[in-house]
């Protein structure tokens, strides 16, 4: 995942930019009551998704250096709201960008909600006490 965001965010930075002017030329969206172009807005999504894709994935580093001490059902939710939360909250950013399908706005705060849920997840596990250590 950490992998996939420096390259996504590489794109982003040198590659993507001329893409998304020739993509949305003459297209402008509204952001905070101000039009933008497009590319622009899009542009900016786009970063916005290879760094959250980032974060969780240090996320899900957390979440297996924790398993090693805490393993637990919760630690597990954990991680799996991480996975979901990359792939619909930045999969569907990174699509919506390149496709200009604008219906997938509609996932990506279902991928936001699912790494919120992550972190309570993380943050339960985490200062939940161990079970005691069994056989003796």
């Amino acid at each position: 995942m950490g992998a996939m965001s420096v390259i996504c965010g590489a794109f982003g930075a040198h590659g993507l930019g001329d893409v998304l002017l020739k993509k949305y030329t003459g297209q402008t969206r509204t952001v905070q009551g101000e039009e933008i172009p497009a590319a622009k807005k899009y542009l900016g999504d786009f970063k916005t998704a290879a760094e959250y894709q980032m974060y969780h994935a240090l996320a899900l580093l957390a979440v297996g250096l924790v398993g090693l001490h805490r393993p637990g059902r919760l630690l597990n939710s954990a991680g799996w709201c991480f996975l979901g939360g990359i792939a619909l909250f930045s999969g569907s950013l990174y699509v919506l960008v390149l496709s200009g399908l604008r219906w997938l706005g509609a996932i990506t705060p279902i991928g936001g909600v699912l790494l919120i849920l992550g972190w309570l997840l993380l943050i339960i596990a985490t200062w939940k006490p161990a079970a005691p250590a069994s056989g003796a």
